[in-house]
């Protein structure tokens, strides 16, 4: 399973943005999705989770109402719709694909806020 993330970048305080995670293959095989986020000097914390067959999903407290995971099926992809950005969101974020017991990371995409 390879993944690619792509959409992060530069935004102000109470922007938005789109994040990307296109998986190679069919979605469909994947048991559950996940971004992350790692920010200078701090461990890689969990952000939102996405089961793919049911799309239930999972947010860290501190995205709660403001960044959404969905994944198109037919696309093979799985999105983070990030908004009301804050400076703390600042960090590069990864996506993680779990199946059958093994772990996949896809490279990360920096998201910067400015205040």
């Amino acid at each position: 399973v390879q993944l690619q993330a792509s959409g992060g970048g530069l935004v102000q305080a109470g922007g938005s943005l789109r994040l990307s995670c296109v998986v190679s293959g069919n979605i469909l095989s994947i048991d559950r999705m996940g971004w992350y986020r790692q920010a200078p000097g701090k461990q890689r914390e969990l952000v939102a989770t996405i089961i793919i067959t049911s799309a239930t999903t999972t947010y860290a407290d501190s995205v709660k109402g403001r960044f959404t995971i969905s994944r198109d099926n037919a696309k093979n992809t799985v999105y983070l719709q990030m908004n009301s950005l804050k400076p703390e969101d600042t960090a590069v974020y990864f996506c993680k694909a779990e199946r059958r017991g093994f772990i996949y990371w896809g490279q990360g995409t920096e998201v910067t806020v400015s205040s």
